[in-house]
């Protein structure tokens, strides 16, 4: 079954699953129009992989599956599979902009861990694999 959350001011208290910053959503909503998709939105998903275990994805989708959380946060719609939630609830994603150019990045709470390069995390408190089998920040 899907759920469905309206995120918006006017809901004080309301228990966010997910947000997303202001230029975060400047950033989708501009992502969003320019890929000509029809009431699409930011899926934010988890992958195994990434220098520290897991692997952060995000995509602009049409689609709504079976089991997907939707919430609508400063105008725009974001999806998280079932299995992705647990790893990222209570976490926004935001756009920043440094000398290396600019992206999509999420602020997780549940992260124990980090890659220094932001796209991957831990949420066991364990360090960054090392060694055969890791996976390096270039290989995103």
């Amino acid at each position: 079954m899907t759920q469905l959350a309206d995120l918006t001011p006017t809901q004080p208290g309301a228990a966010n699953p997910i947000t997303i910053s202001e230029k975060g959503a400047q950033h989708a909503i501009a992502a969003i129009a320019g890929s000509g998709k029809e009431n699409a939105g930011v899926r934010l998903f988890i992958k195994s992989g990434g220098c520290s275990g897991y692997q952060y994805g995000m995509a602009i989708d049409d689609r709504q599956l079976d089991g997907d959380t939707v919430v609508y946060d400063r105008g725009v719609k974001l999806v998280v599979d079932p299995m992705s939630l647990p790893l990222v609830k209570g976490g926004e994603i935001d756009f920043i902009e440094n000398m290396m150019g600019g992206g999509f990045t999420v602020n997780n709470p549940n992260a124990t861990s980090g890659c220094g390069c932001g796209h991957s995390f831990r949420t066991d408190g364990a360090a960054a694999q090392e060694g055969e089998g890791a996976t390096g920040c270039g290989s995103h």
